[in-house]
């Protein structure tokens, strides 16, 4: 008595499945993208005074830039200072609970920082700081 094997003829049998694996992966992408924060840049570097009693701080999700020449910087735009709280308040709109970091240059006008400052009040955000770099750095 001769006995025979039987064997699969088809290849595809042989593979492996990788649907549910590339399913998982899309998810975990949308699922990354979704819950993750977008840090939006002021638009210039500045040069920050520095201060013995500076903190590190968590970043503030709203900056502002004060150049030394007078120049207002919001989310890589130049924006005048009447517009400063027509910006907060929009960008409140999707996070309401953020907070606004002023990065006034070392050589900026004060009275300049103190409008920013004063409009940003104005649009509502009570948690407003001044970026400072800690002395010694």
């Amino acid at each position: 008595m001769r006995m025979r094997r039987h064997h699969a003829g088809s290849d595809e049998d042989a593979g492996i499945d990788l649907t549910p694996m590339l399913d998982i992966v899309f998810i975990m992408l949308i699922f990354f993208i979704v819950t993750s924060s977008f840090v939006r840049e002021a638009g210039i570097e500045v040069q920050s005074p520095s201060a013995a009693s500076a903190a590190e701080q968590p970043r503030g999700t709203i900056l502002i830039a004060v150049s030394a020449n007078g120049e207002i910087w919001m989310d890589r735009q130049r924006v005048d200072i009447r517009a400063v709280r027509a910006a907060v308040e929009r960008m409140r709109v999707d996070q309401p609970d953020s907070s606004v970091v002023v990065q006034a240059d070392r050589d900026s006008r004060s009275g300049l920082v103190i409008q920013v400052m004063d409009q940003v009040r104005l649009a509502g955000v009570q948690d407003v700081a001044v970026a400072a770099t800690a002395e010694g750095r």
